[in-house]
């Protein structure tokens, strides 16, 4: 069993490789529930009018979200080589 200043400096280490585990516990104290695991951010860009109408008939035709849309041909886009 390590002593009092060893567990700190595990919990130290703990907490700083994995902060959102942590975060959730904190939150988890304040409110009794568990937060879901944030995957995902939100962001803002600028796309041309006439695109995001294609955009969206386009997810609509095929039942998906856009940033679903977006977010596939992201990852498309970035998977091949520069």
């Amino acid at each position: 069993m390590p002593s009092g200043k060893e567990l700190i400096e595990l919990v130290d280490k703990a907490i700083e490789k994995y902060p959102e585990a942590f975060e959730a516990m904190l939150e988890f104290e304040r409110t009794k529930k568990l937060p879901r695991p944030q995957t995902k951010e939100r962001i803002n860009f600028t796309v041309d009018r006439k695109l995001i109408i294609k955009l969206r008939e386009y997810a609509v035709r095929k039942n998906q979200k856009m940033s679903s849309i977006v977010e596939g041909l992201l990852q498309e886009k970035l998977a091949k080589p520069f």
